[in-house]
């Protein structure tokens, strides 16, 4: 018997994983290519893959869906939430933009109650603080913090909640694909709708580098940094089709402390890629971050939750 709890969450950590390598790719090019050529460039590549994922999901008729205005909402907050957070990189560290988006649990649990009903008891706020802790044992954040920009994670972390929430409420009625296709067509729509603006007002330059990011004109890429931004695609529509599952098929209450796991893949690519070596304090928040996972899943709610779900699958 399929057990929907464990299935949620083990989309979810997949699907964190995979678009943790996008961060450092996108903190790579940010130097160099402005977001919205990024973000395009990306859709384009995930366009084919998301409906091959819809045929074999729920079939292609399935995107001409009756909910069409609420999938085109959900995706446009999600549009708003990572270009916030992609608009961080450049201003901050990458690790202290990271940190403050994995707020998102919190912004879940607050959230969750009154949009979704759902009880949220003692042992599932307690996971989710010990995990933030464990995310600021792990990070050891500085003076970085206190930069503006820093508002932009924060703020793309409460958008971020509350569109995983919206794919909660709709999950009987339609798949992580539609939803996946409508999130990445409007991402693509809304990167070249920004920088039409910008390029038809004239508007290239700014005095913060986060605002610069967006507002930079479009560059022809070489080979490999072309091929890094495309690899995008790719990991855009796996993980999106992923982490919108998790949140389709399970209580938000219940996967959302297994966001922290993001916080794992951190520090290993800062090493792998820039001969960064995690610090003591990396492995002391990762033990609280995967305790307070474990926590969360084994709490009673957790438990009845997994057989109220045994019971209606039988």
């Amino acid at each position: 018997m399929q057990n929907r709890a464990a299935l949620g969450i083990t989309y979810l950590c997949l699907g964190i994983l995979i678009f943790s390598v996008q961060d450092a790719i996108i903190k790579a090019v940010s130097g160099s290519y402005p977001l919205t050529q990024v973000v395009a460039t990306r859709g384009v590549v995930a366009i084919p893959l998301l409906l091959a994922f819809v045929h074999i999901e729920s079939g292609l008729s399935s995107i001409f869906a009756r909910n069409v205005w609420p999938l085109a909402g959900r995706a446009l907050l999600l549009l708003v939430a990572y270009t916030s957070y992609y608009m961080a990189f450049p201003a901050l560290p990458l690790a202290d933009a990271v940190a403050l988006y994995f707020t998102v649990p919190l912004f879940m649990l607050a959230l969750a109650a009154p949009l979704l009903g759902e009880a949220i008891g003692w042992r599932r706020i307690t996971a989710v603080c010990v995990g933030f802790i464990g995310v600021m044992v792990m990070l050891r954040p500085g003076a970085g913090l206190f930069e503006p920009a820093a508002l932009l994670s924060l703020f793309s972390a409460a958008t971020y909640a509350l569109a995983m929430l919206m794919a909660r409420k709709m999950g009987n009625d339609v798949s992580a694909s539609v939803m996946s296709f409508y999130q990445n067509g409007v991402y693509l729509i809304g990167a070249l709708l920004i920088a039409g603006f910008f390029h038809a007002t004239g508007i290239h330059q700014a005095s913060h580098k986060s605002i610069e990011f967006l507002i930079r004109p479009w560059v022809w890429p070489n080979l490999h940094d072309f091929l890094l931004i495309a690899s995008c695609g790719v990991i855009a529509a796996v993980a999106m089709t992923l982490l919108t599952n998790a949140y389709r098929i399970a209580k938000a209450s219940i996967v959302a402390s297994f966001e922290y796991t993001g916080m794992l893949w951190a520090p290993l690519w800062g090493f792998l890629f820039f001969g960064e070596v995690p610090y003591l304090t990396t492995v002391a928040g990762a033990g609280l971050i995967i305790a307070s996972g474990l926590f969360a899943l084994s709490s009673p709610a957790a438990r009845e939750d997994k057989a109220a779900e045994g019971r209606a699958e039988r």
